[in-house]
């Protein structure tokens, strides 16, 4: 029986279900899956594939999650992962939902294992499958380049004011690492460490990958950070990177085609 980042065993299910996602990626994920038709519930930030959730309603964002929302819609099934969710409002829907399924993937290759999970839960092993086989395409395709280039140590902020970054055990990390790019600092003690633009540590870094999200970093902000760092500072899209489920797959492929540009 296929078991969730809680260590909590999860059935599979026979009926038709009705999900409530509270995390994006993992709304894209089920409807890759082919499961569109079973939404119920997602928050405002849930915006992939667009067209297809036009119709599901939204129950808040993701850290605040309108529970009586959620109690109206009857759903099966709740989606929410560790990082993403409040874990008070997730053990107060525990409450009502028959069957509530935690992730927590932490790195590129955790994608393969909650592709087998949820095709697992919902019975849709076949487009899991098929998933996993485009992952593991990409995923060789950005090794075999990152291979033929020098690892390079990045900044990648995540906020402003205060100016925030990501640690090495984060998913984010995890993906910059796989096209070769280490995210410094190495370790912090919070996992999105603030950070000082006079810090010891940023005399490490060869370049700053500036993302599209979770802070909207727009091309106003390129000299003001390339100022502070004194580096060659790119923009990037933020969903190829910290993105996981189906979305994995394009960011590997993303990845490798900017690996390709920048050196």
């Amino acid at each position: 029986m296929p078991v969730d980042a809680l260590g909590r065993e999860q059935r599979p299910y026979d009926g038709v279900p009705r999900i409530v996602s509270l995390v994006p990626s993992l709304t894209e994920l089920v409807c890759d899956l082919g499961l569109a038709d079973c939404l119920v519930g997602r928050t405002g930030f849930c915006v992939h594939p667009r067209e297809a959730l036009r119709r599901v309603p939204k129950v808040g964002g993701t850290k605040d999650v309108k529970l009586d929302a959620v109690r109206e819609l009857a759903p099966t099934h709740l989606i929410a992962d560790i990082d993403e969710n409040r874990r008070d409002a997730v053990e107060a829907m525990m409450e009502f939902v028959p069957q509530v399924v935690v992730v927590h993937p932490q790195t590129v290759d955790d994608n393969l294992a909650l592709y087998a999970l949820l095709g697992a839960i919902f019975r849709r092993d076949a487009e899991a499958a098929r998933l996993a086989a485009e992952f593991s395409a990409a995923r060789q395709e950005l090794a075999a380049l990152a291979a033929t280039r020098p690892r390079q140590a990045v900044l990648y902020p995540i906020w402003r004011e205060p100016w925030m970054t990501v640690r090495r055990d984060t998913y984010i990390a995890a993906m910059l690492g796989a096209a070769g790019w280490d995210t410094l600092p190495a370790d912090a003690p919070a996992r999105f460490p603030e950070f000082a633009w006079d810090a010891p540590w940023l005399a490490g870094i060869s370049r700053v990958l500036l993302p599209s999200e979770p802070y909207a970093f727009t091309d106003r902000h390129l000299a003001e950070v390339g100022a502070l760092a004194q580096r060659p500072v790119t923009r990037i899209d933020g969903e190829m990177v910290s993105w996981y489920g189906s979305r994995a797959i394009a960011g590997l492929r993303y990845l490798a085609e900017l690996r390709r540009q920048l050196g």
